[in-house]
């Protein structure tokens, strides 16, 4: 197979029949809307999301409201999560305490705003440090292909051949209650996902006739992802760091819900089910209040990468 090689001196302009280079090399299209989708794959991506079903509309207003909500809320909340006033506990909802306050007096609407933050923010931070790497390397393996190929494939099945969760727990004892066990064991098991899909959907890409006309015509490399890879790759990208989203905060509070995450004070959504269970009798409100906030951006997350509308 022919590999894109280098750009020439004449670039797209110096080459005999330059104007129907990028019909040769991008495939057809229609309109100026269609090819102006092509030269750019971020526009591509916006139009297919402006495109897309409700339910994925849905989804992306739920998680910016969540989002806003863990961004600006405890600022606009301005209690401390951790403060405890033993006179005032299992409160019912009030003006002064919407959510009403926890067995130990603490404000329940504060620690839910800041479990939000944690979790999102653990989310998207695994979510960015799986992706960059799992996709770099899919591409890597895709275009290479050989013995590097084989060398990635087969550090990918060393690591799934560790259930993840199990991995997390292995990372979580080093460290009993820290962070970055967490982030480390989530990053460590979903960038898999990444390698594996990005290079299954580039390899036959490299191999078809588009990229091989575009290294006759002189396109570098550059030219071959931005017009004929990311095209491709990103919706998928996309749809895998929506659910990579899910599962890390998922795994985030069921760790906490074993007692093997974040630990006490710190408010995380699975640490607070199990120190309200007991209180559900008394105020099942308190235990209502983490069970939805979790249910909510799991439904954000699984609505947002819905499938696309049929065209």
């Amino acid at each position: 197979m022919s590999r894109p090689g280098d750009a020439g001196p004449g670039g797209r302009d110096g080459l005999p029949g330059a104007g129907r280079a990028p019909a040769a090399a991008g495939g057809s299209g229609a309109g100026p809307a269609a090819a102006a989708a092509r030269a750019s794959p971020l526009l591509s991506l916006l139009q297919r999301w402006r495109g897309g079903s409700r339910g994925r509309r849905a989804g992306a207003a739920l998680l910016a409201l969540l989002a806003g909500g863990a961004l600006f809320g405890p600022w606009l909340c301005g209690i401390d999560p951790a403060r405890q006033d033993l006179a005032n506990i299992l409160a019912a909802p009030s003006w002064a305490a919407p959510l009403g306050t926890d067995h130990l007096g603490r404000s329940q609407l504060a620690r839910i705003l800041h479990a939000m933050r944690l979790s999102l923010g653990l989310a998207l931070l695994s979510v960015l440090s799986a992706a960059l790497p799992g996709a770099a390397l899919g591409l890597l393996a895709a275009w290479r292909g050989g013995w590097t190929d084989r060398a990635c494939g087969l550090l990918a099945d060393a690591v799934m051949a560790l259930p993840g969760l199990l991995l997390v727990l292995l990372l979580a004892a080093f460290a009993p209650g820290a962070f970055w066990p967490l982030y480390l064991g989530l990053s460590l098991t979903l960038w898999v996902e990444y390698f594996r899909v990005v290079r299954a959907t580039a390899a036959p890409i490299l191999a078809g006739p588009q990229v091989e006309a575009a290294g006759l015509l002189g396109f570098g490399p550059g030219h071959v992802v931005r017009r004929h890879l990311l095209p491709e790759l990103l919706p998928l990208l996309r749809t895998l760091m929506t659910f990579g989203a899910a599962t890390a905060v998922l795994a985030l509070a069921a760790l906490g819900f074993v007692g093997t995450g974040v630990t006490p004070p710190t408010a995380e959504l699975g640490v607070m089910m199990v120190q309200l269970l007991p209180y559900y009798d008394e105020a099942p409100w308190l235990v209502a209040a983490p069970v939805a906030v979790l249910f909510a951006l799991l439904l954000g997350l699984a609505l947002a990468a819905g499938a696309e509308e049929a065209r």
